[in-house]
């Protein structure tokens, strides 16, 4: 058996620009960082006692004889290409899918890193960031960035610059009284369900064929926001500031990326005391960031009280094996 246990993201700064429409041609950035809620994927080979091969559980339990018969395409797709048998999956998670965390992708991730673990292979992040990537954007044919599978693999507080010859992940280097002051003054809320993030990404890929400026504005963003986190002598307030610029960057791309709900609920947590913010993910719902100090706190959660607030801490791990066991097996059962 073997259980993994994968952090979700908070992208910051240059989504858009890890889209390789774009970065292919002009490079890209992104800031995100990895927090303490995460997805867990539990496997093991399934006893031949029953009239089914497989068994996966997630919002629903799909019982079948074959790879193929999966629904689930992520899951059916990954099981034929590392060549899964006869398995019991189940997915759980601290936060629901669709909510613009990078969900899928940090199922993905974990996923697969569940999968080479009970064929008894270690599969380091690198490979976990690809093979993710690969399985959603070809295998699956889901459209997207691909900063969440690698923010997903590495984990922690990082820059991700993407050009035509692959990715690399810079991590930021601050002081660590600074970083649990910018993680104090973050405050996440729940505002509902966004559409699947794929649906969105698909308009917003289109959209941003005719935005190159302002991913370009968007991706200069990335060099501002670090050089205010690393240089001591920064105003850190300014951080939230340059959230509030680039959350009005993006929704410029497309309409589909906001809706007047969510600009009221915005405007609340402005007009209460926050200095910027953004809505994460593709957009259309999910989670609202804000950066708010902390003695506006009070009153940005009073003003947004019909939303949930989630608390949370920044982690630095990434993808990990929280359990594992190993297990014989053998394909031909008459062995």
């Amino acid at each position: 058996m073997v259980i993994t246990q994968t952090p979700f993201r908070m992208s910051f700064f240059g989504g858009g620009t890890d889209f390789p429409d774009y970065f292919n041609q002009y490079g890209g950035s992104v800031l995100s960082t990895t927090f303490d809620k995460y997805c867990y994927v539990t496997v093991k080979h399934l006893p031949r006692f029953f009239d089914y091969k497989n068994q996966i559980t997630y919002s629903k339990v799909e019982r079948t004889g074959s790879a193929d018969e999966i629904q689930h395409p992520a899951v059916r797709n990954a099981m034929k290409y590392l060549k899964m048998h006869e398995i019991i999956m189940t997915y759980d998670a601290d936060l629901p899918a669709r909510s613009g965390l990078g969900t899928s992708s940090s199922f993905a991730v974990g996923m697969l890193n569940a999968f080479h673990a009970l064929k008894g292979e270690y599969a380091d992040k690198m490979t976990l960031a690809k093979e993710a990537i690969y399985l959603e954007r070809n295998l699956c044919n889901e459209s997207g960035g691909v900063q969440d599978q690698i923010a997903a693999s590495f984990g922690g507080f990082n820059r991700i610059n993407f050009s035509s010859n692959g990715y690399e992940v810079c991590p930021i280097i601050m002081c660590e009284e600074r970083k649990k002051k910018l993680n104090r003054n973050l405050m996440l809320f729940f505002t509902g369900f966004s559409r699947f993030s794929s649906d969105i990404s698909i308009t917003q890929q289109q959209a941003t064929k005719n935005k190159t400026a302002q991913l370009d504005e968007m991706k200069g963003l990335v060099d501002e926001a670090e050089k205010i986190l690393t240089e001591k002598k920064s105003d850190l307030n300014e951080f939230g500031r340059l959230l509030d610029y680039t959350w009005k960057l993006k929704r410029g791309i497309t309409s589909e990326i906001s809706t007047d709900s969510i600009d009221a609920m915005y405007k609340k947590g402005i007009d209460s005391g926050a200095l910027g913010g953004k809505l994460l993910g593709a957009g259309g719902g999910g989670f609202l960031l804000f950066y708010v100090e902390e003695d506006k706190q009070d009153a940005v959660q009073k003003a947004l009280n019909s939303l949930l607030l989630v608390p949370f801490e920044f982690e630095n791990f990434g993808t990990k094996v929280l359990y594992y066991k190993s297990e014989p097996y053998f394909l031909d059962s008459g062995k």
